[in-house]
């Protein structure tokens, strides 16, 4: 098997390739176009803009499927600060119960990674970065700072995800 980690293939071509039990993980495939492909038991998840499938446009189908099934990801795109209060008051009640159910679960099972994915723990620190920045990137380059609710959320967070090590 062969390995691309961080590799730029930018304009690379494959022609008659099995790929197989191939996974693909974090790769950006903008213009990519595929043609004569068997695309049978795949599973994608990302983000859609603009794809095609037989020269049909299925983005559309695609936002109003996800939207179908959860209602609450049209909250994940706020344009005001209404808005964002009401996406955080969903995001952060899931994981309140996420991390509830979880502490009911044996310590080697919150450390189990499947599929190659990250485990919950590890999950869970990743969140806590990746909210940080999301919350706090802006707002300090504007000098402003984060409510206290919200820095209250986190440190909860924070904490458990380390209680969880």
């Amino acid at each position: 098997m062969t390995d691309f980690e961080n590799a730029d293939l930018r304009g690379a071509q494959f022609r008659d390739v099995d790929l197989t039990d191939a996974r693909i993980e974090a790769a950006n495939l903008t213009n990519v176009k595929m043609t004569d492909v068997w695309l049978v038991n795949v599973d994608i998840d990302g983000m859609f803009n603009g794809v095609k499938i037989n020269g049909v446009d299925v983005t559309a189908y695609l936002s109003a499927e996800l939207a179908r099934i959860n209602p609450e990801r049209a909250l994940m795109e706020p344009t005001d600060p209404d808005g964002m209060r009401a996406a955080w008051s969903a995001v952060s009640s899931r994981w309140d119960a996420t991390i509830e159910r979880a502490q009911q679960l044996p310590e080697e099972t919150l450390h189990a990674s499947v599929d190659g994915e990250f485990s919950f723990v590890q999950t869970l620190r990743h969140l806590v970065f990746a909210m940080d920045k999301w919350l706090t990137a802006r707002r300090r380059s504007k000098g402003a700072c984060m409510s206290s609710s919200k820095r209250r959320w986190r440190t909860t967070v924070t904490r458990r995800a380390i209680s969880m090590r």
